[in-house]
């Protein structure tokens, strides 16, 4: 009787430690996985949702991108230009790295809903920006520009993108009315 109830108390030991073993393995294998998910967002084409840009074939927004660079000052650090997975979105250009989160310029978008005569402006080197924050990431949309230009961002990005995509929009579109 003696060596039954140690036979059952190590297997149920035994049992515990499996069952211990497996949860770590497979927490281990979901935290794998969440890293690879990661490094695949932030290396590679990188794949951008459609957004409606009736405007993005004007010549405005051809000259917007014409003037954006090659690399984005983010957080004191030069971020190259990212390759888009096709099919690419018409009018969208992207920067980002391995140690970086992706930041993009989509131009000729449609006006958002969010834009209202009583809608928060923020001025910014001479341009009108309308911010829009969603899951975890920030919108800008300059409204001032003869089309609508947005750049999404993650919010611990900076304003660095902002002033600089700023500067660009003063050089290449005039500014008008936000509400003609």
């Amino acid at each position: 009787m003696l060596i039954v109830a140690i036979a059952l108390g190590a297997l149920l030991a035994l049992a515990v430690v499996g069952i211990g073993a497996y949860g770590w393995y497979g927490e281990h294998q979901a935290q794998q996985a969440a890293t690879a998910a990661e490094q695949a967002r932030r290396t590679g084409p990188l794949a951008l949702a459609p957004v409606p840009a009736p405007k993005a074939a004007t010549p405005e927004c051809a000259a917007v991108l014409a003037a954006l660079p090659g690399e984005l000052a983010v957080g004191g650090e030069l971020v190259p230009r990212r390759a888009l997975a096709e099919p690419a979105p018409a009018a969208a250009v992207a920067w980002g790295d391995a140690e970086h989160d992706p930041v993009m310029v989509r131009c000729g978008i449609d006006a958002p809903a969010e834009l209202t005569p009583t809608a928060q402006l923020l001025d910014v080197s001479g341009v009108s920006w309308l911010e829009i924050n969603q899951g975890g990431d920030t919108s800008w949309l300059a409204v001032d520009r003869p089309v609508y230009i947005a750049l999404s961002a993650p919010q611990d990005t900076g304003t660095g993108p902002l002033q600089d995509l700023s500067q660009i929009l003063r050089k290449t579109l005039p500014k008008q009315p936000v509400f003609p």
